[in-house]
């Protein structure tokens, strides 16, 4: 049990790992698309990739098996919270610019998953958790802030971004009670599904038709399929041997990775709170890990 946990605690670090390039490779494009049509079409392309793998490894009768023990209004549901992740998310760093947008967004995840399944499962996370959740909540968010920022903060930037990170925990939650009763290529294929269809036209009402280059897609397209469709698919999988706001917690790990990309890749400079917000989150992550392996012995 303990080997299967840990592997999967690894399988939802990949997945941040994947996650935390989505920055670096929107930087590395130009702006054609709007914010809005690059988290729907990500979405859309995701779809595509699980169509593919769900057609590739799930046999006819599983895919019929599922469809019957799936209970529909939770699929649709944990579309809505990921298109709703994805749209207010988006908005809120508009409003509220990267870093606290980012800030408050990611770091209010892992609080609200520890609420909701102590409501939903009555499963109080233990103080172990608590703590390595705090140190890398804190830690991410120093690494996020540590070239400070000028850009006004408002109320309803803040309410959207506090929503993404609400609407993520609960699509985590919703998720793993999917996965119990059907396999992650099926739950993500038709989850994704409901969220790209409310996404792209939610998108298309707040920013009209878009024009893509070829550029421009081969973003989405790295974005959708690995990014994206790769990354929530092992986070899927790692949510049938882990508990949810475990999940939520280590994939805090993306902070991190987009902020060592930043200072690769794009060359932004490395502060010694970034270090430290580094240090700190590494710490509380093995918290998390060390918390969830001694919860399943």
């Amino acid at each position: 049990m303990g080997n299967t946990t840990f592997t999967a605690s690894l399988m939802v670090l990949v997945a941040a790992v994947l996650w935390g390039t989505t920055g670096t490779a929107q930087s590395l494009a130009p702006p054609h698309l709007s914010a809005y049509w690059i988290g729907a079409l990500r979405l859309v392309v995701a779809w595509a990739f699980f169509a593919c793998y769900a057609l590739v490894t799930t046999p006819r009768h599983r895919l019929q098996q599922d469809l019957r023990n799936l209970t529909w209004p939770g699929v649709l549901l944990a579309g809505l919270c990921v298109a709703a992740y994805n749209l207010s998310f988006f908005a809120g760093v508009k409003a509220n610019g990267v870093a606290i947008g980012t800030a408050i967004a990611l770091g209010s995840g892992p609080m609200w998953a520890g609420l909701l399944q102590w409501l939903l499962t009555r499963g109080v996370p233990r103080a172990a958790w608590w703590i390595g959740t705090m140190f890398a909540v804190g830690g991410g968010t120093l690494m996020v802030l540590q070239g400070g920022t000028d850009h006004p903060v408002s109320l309803q930037g803040t309410l959207l971004c506090l929503a993404a990170g609400f609407s993520y925990a609960a699509y985590a939650q919703l998720n793993q009670q999917l996965v119990r009763t059907a396999s992650p290529s099926t739950v993500t294929l038709l989850v994704f599904g409901v969220a790209a269809l409310i996404a792209s036209t939610a998108a298309l009402q707040l920013s009209g038709y878009f024009r893509a280059s070829p550029l421009d897609w081969l973003t989405v397209g790295y974005l959708g399929v690995v990014a994206t469709g790769v990354a929530y698919l092992l986070f899927s999988y790692a949510l049938r041997r882990v508990a949810s706001a475990t999940a939520v917690t280590l994939a805090l790990a993306e902070p991190l990775v987009a902020c060592v990309l930043a200072i690769v890749v794009l060359h932004e400079p490395a502060t010694a709170s970034t270090l430290v917000g580094l240090g700190m989150v590494l710490a509380g992550l093995a918290v998390v890990v060390a918390a969830e392996l001694h919860r399943r012995t």
